[in-house]
């Protein structure tokens, strides 16, 4: 099966669950954005109110022809007007549009929507059900809300580049935007949990403060209730877990990477008897998985050796018929081959005015009824102004031009 492929990019959802939902982006960069992305794939209409020079992920990464691939694919089924916030039109254009959007989402710094007379008591003012997403480094309250921050002190500070890396090695930071696009999951997810809250609070809606450490934090699993209970601070220990054993990537003989992991004693016999080596399952080392825990040195030292006898292709083969659980270290240009994934429709290909067929991930999940979409990939600047501003909002074109505000 191939990619999904839409050659309109300015088809509607036919069907999302979320038709029917207008969005008000007014954030930038990543965290905030994401959230957005992650309901205009299911349907919401989302308008991404842009600073006349444009979002700055705009010009972040690799570009094509001067266009920012990133922001192709994390701004995609979105309509981009433009509105500078510091000038009264653009509050203006703001107010109109909050009052009538169900929900907005914004990453400034916090009192700064106040500071431009946008804060919460007045949107509500001008539309009562309305829901306010903040999205910050460090939150709406606390001694450090008034920090800057972004997802890199969050992998900081959370704990996550502490336990990342080798032992002997310094603490790593992911190679890709984990703590912001763990907020703008969170943050969809907040703000369909209190647009639900809606319908029990009479119609009203109300504000999400969400900090961009906070989903990480969460994610990193109990090693805050470890402490807590038994004092215990989980090390850098590379690929391995304090949790399970074996579970590493191996080298094999073809120069190629795989993962495994076999916790369960059903599981690691398969492995060792798939690799040749039934002798290890009978190691009294390695009876169990604390006794692996304990031996894993040694552990994956023969798994090792086992491993390097095989190419990465037949290993595979074998571990597949013996049902253990590995997979391949793979790269971009082997994830879009994988078939299973193509087989599910993982993979999206949209035609982009600016850049021809575009293909990047798909709504993740399947609803079986009303399916998320990629309709168009993220729009030129200020695309949908005159659509937008002028037809639906009243602006005048004069007023707008003399706003600096450009239309097409």
């Amino acid at each position: 099966m191939n990619p999904q492929s839409i050659p309109d990019p300015e088809l509607g959802s036919p069907g999302g669950p979320l038709v029917g939902l207008r969005v008000l982006d007014c954030s930038s960069l990543i965290a905030g954005p994401t959230a957005a992305m992650y309901l205009g794939d299911f349907g919401a209409d989302v308008i991404k109110v842009e600073h006349p020079q444009g979002d700055g992920l705009r010009t972040w990464g690799a570009v094509k022809d001067g266009v920012g691939l990133y922001f192709k694919m994390l701004n995609r089924n979105k309509r981009s007007i433009t509105a500078d916030l510091h000038t009264p039109l653009g509050v203006e254009i703001v107010r109109r549009l909050a009052g009538r959007a169900d929900a907005m989402i914004e990453n400034f710094r916090p009192g700064t929507l106040e500071k431009w007379g946008l804060g919460y008591e007045t949107l509500e003012a001008l539309n009562p059900g309305l829901v306010l997403t903040r999205v910050t480094g460090f939150g709406q309250t606390g001694p450090e809300r008034d920090r800057p921050g972004f997802g890199t002190s969050a992998e900081a500070a959370t704990g996550f580049a502490a336990i990342n890396g080798e032992a002997d090695g310094p603490p790593l930071l992911p190679g890709f935007a984990l703590a912001d696009a763990a907020a703008g999951l969170a943050g969809a997810f907040l703000t369909l949990a209190a647009l639900q809250g809606r319908a029990r609070r009479g119609g009203r809606g109300q504000v999400v403060d969400l900090a961009i450490y906070e989903p990480l934090l969460t994610l990193m699993g109990p090693q805050l209730v470890e402490f807590d209970q038994l004092g215990l601070v989980q090390q850098r220990t590379g690929s391995r877990t304090p949790l399970i054993a074996p579970r590493n990537t191996y080298r094999t003989r073809d120069g190629k990477w795989i993962a495994l992991s076999g916790a369960s004693p059903s599981v690691f016999e398969r492995l060792c008897r798939s690799l040749g080596v039934p002798e290890l399952g009978a190691d009294p080392r390695f009876r169990d998985n604390q006794a692996r825990l304990a031996n894993v040195d040694a552990l994956d030292a023969a798994l090792q050796a086992a491993i390097a006898r095989f190419d990465r292709a037949d290993l595979l083969a074998r571990l597949d018929a013996a049902h253990a659980v590995a997979a391949p270290v793979r790269a971009a240009d082997e994830v879009l081959a994988d078939p299973h994934y193509r087989a599910r429709g993982s993979f999206a290909t949209v035609a982009d005015a600016d850049l021809g067929p575009l293909t990047m991930q798909n709504a993740i999940g399947r609803l079986s009824a009303t399916p998320g979409s990629i309709r168009h990939a993220g729009p030129r600047l200020g695309e949908h102004n005159r659509a937008v501003l002028v037809d639906e909002l009243g602006f005048s074109p004069a007023e707008l031009r003399a706003g600096g505000i450009a239309l097409p």
